[in-house]
């Protein structure tokens, strides 16, 4: 069912989109399909929050369409950008584990398509499937590994390595063939919480890779000009 309109959603696109990632490819045509019939979808416009830091955490969410960043929210109301999600991401695990509230927001950065399976449903997937457990234990290898090398950049990558390096990531996962990375929605406040720095400090590195002739920005687009001298920087 949609969960905006209570109609049945069109379970073939939705179990397209799932047969292109690993952790319900173990399922089958059959449990693919299955699948999607048990969860509800929601297209949602930018700038709209699928759901609270601190919500309950009823559901698995995959990303069918579309470009979502995850947003953890301090007690004295700061924002941190945590990361970037596209298509075939999956968001709201960790959740799903021990029953805890969510422990970040996820906001629109584009016009997404949602699709959300209820945790009851996933363990009886879990139980049918053991193959499925073991992706998603996968999943969540890595998640830590990911949140192990943000935490080692921070320790060894001075602010312009860690842009460069951002900048190759979301050009390789959202970006375009030709090297462009356009995020309209995604603003210099949220590169820069990426990388645990100020949107000032953020704005200076950017120039300065500029004036290197390293990319090229223009309003919210920007273009990598020298992947190699920027993979170098990045320590990649």
């Amino acid at each position: 069912m949609n969960a905006r309109s209570g109609l049945p959603h069109d379970v073939e696109p939705v179990a397209a989109v799932l047969a292109e990632i690993p952790l319900f490819r173990v399922l089958g045509e059959k449990g693919i399909r299955s699948t999607a019939q048990a969860g509800v979808s929601r297209r949602y416009r930018a700038g709209q929050i699928i759901f609270h830091q601190g919500d309950p955490g009823e559901s698995l969410f995959v990303l069918l369409d579309g470009l979502v960043k995850v947003v953890f929210t301090t007690e004295h109301g700061d924002e941190i950008v945590l990361n970037m999600l596209s298509r075939g991401d999956t968001f709201g695990e960790m959740a799903l584990l021990d029953g805890s509230p969510r422990s970040a927001s996820i906001t629109t950065v584009r016009p997404a398509w949602v699709f959300a399976l209820p945790r009851a449903r996933l363990l009886e997937l879990m139980r049918e499937h053991p193959g499925l457990a073991d992706e998603f234990l996968r999943l969540l290898g890595r998640m830590v590994r990911r949140l192990t090398d943000q935490a080692a950049d921070l320790a060894f990558l001075d602010l312009g390595g860690r842009l460069a390096k951002l900048l190759l990531q979301l050009a390789d996962k959202h970006g375009h063939s030709d090297g462009v990375v356009d995020l309209p929605g995604l603003t210099q406040s949220d590169l820069a919480a990426l990388i645990g720095a100020s949107r000032p400090a953020v704005n200076r590195a950017l120039q300065s890779l500029v004036s290197r002739d390293l990319i090229a920005v223009k309003g919210r687009t920007i273009t990598l000009l020298n992947v190699a001298a920027l993979r170098k920087r990045g320590g990649l």
